[in-house]
């Protein structure tokens, strides 16, 4: 890469409050539309990515995206967040980094989709690569659960909500006359309540990644072009130390294992190596646009 460029991963993770609503502990969720008539008070924190989005509704009509779409944000990111159960499907075609919000002091998963800034290198020509997972972020869209405010006081339901702008009267009906869900909508409901809840155990594996001194920095350099100046550099990234496992106690290895997290942590190494094969994917569409 001629330009002196460093994609910082920070950018694409934004504000981790932003990506979804995590809950505290005691907290729920109501995976149902919500009933119109809805109070004038009420606000709606939008999610990364999505730009004005309503409560759902059942009388609603949805401009669905077709196979292979994915929203505006997932075309140009070069990262997207992932859930924990995601980790095995996304381990296949990306490289799993974690990014922090603020201070370092919260972390998130994410699946590196391009090197440079802006960059998806798995959308070409208006759809994503066919074979190769996509994240539940974007398949999700244009639904989401956002956190709710009434009156400044925060409400302890997500609630569904749908961008404004795929509301629309030539699209799909997800529920029939009689209020009774269709089959696509109970798809739909599942992955947004099984996504939602996933969240809740990411975030508290990420918590215990910090808490227990297993993520550390790091930087990936490369050189992309023969004769650059400099090497091009990603920066913004955590991993996990491999060699701090074994500085585990029993409890927390048992702790580790008993939820999960050691072959996610696993999943994650060996999915680092997938940042060669995205250099590879970068040559060659390179070299097809300059053929």
């Amino acid at each position: 890469m001629e330009e002196d460029r460093t994609p910082d991963l920070r950018i694409a993770n934004a504000t981790l409050s932003q990506l979804s609503y995590h809950p505290e502990d005691g907290a729920h969720f109501t995976v149902r539309p919500y009933p119109p008539g809805y109070h004038p008070a009420m606000q709606i924190s939008a999610p990364f990515g999505y730009k004005e989005i309503v409560p759902f509704l059942k009388n609603h009509k949805v401009r669905l995206l077709g196979a292979g779409e994915v929203p505006e944000f997932a075309q140009r990111g070069n990262a997207m967040p992932i859930s924990m159960t995601e980790f095995q499907p996304v381990a296949r075609d990306y490289p799993i980094v974690f990014t922090s919000g603020s201070g370092k002091e919260s972390f998130a998963p994410v699946a590196v989709l391009g090197i440079a800034p802006g960059e998806n290198l798995f959308y070409a020509s208006g759809r994503w690569a066919p074979g190769v997972y996509v994240p539940a972020y974007a398949r999700r869209y244009p639904f989401c659960m956002a956190k709710v405010n009434l009156n400044n006081v925060e409400q302890k339901d997500r609630l569904i909500c749908i961008e404004k702008n795929f509301i629309d009267e030539s699209g799909e009906p997800m529920f029939d006359d009689k209020g009774e869900p269709g089959a696509k909508w109970k798809d739909l409901e599942r992955l947004l309540g099984e996504y939602e809840s996933d969240l809740e155990r990411s975030r508290e594996m990420c918590a215990i990644l910090s808490d227990y001194g297993l993520l550390e920095p790091f930087t990936m350099q490369a050189t992309f072009k023969e004769g650059a100046a400099k090497p091009m550099q990603m920066t913004g990234m955590f991993r996990v130390a491999e060699k701090n496992i074994e500085n585990l106690n029993a409890a927390q290895l048992k702790n580790v294992v008993r939820k999960g997290i050691l072959p996610r942590i696993y999943m994650h190494l060996m999915s680092l190596e997938n940042f060669g094969r995205l250099l590879e994917r970068k040559a060659s569409i390179s070299g097809r646009r300059e053929a």
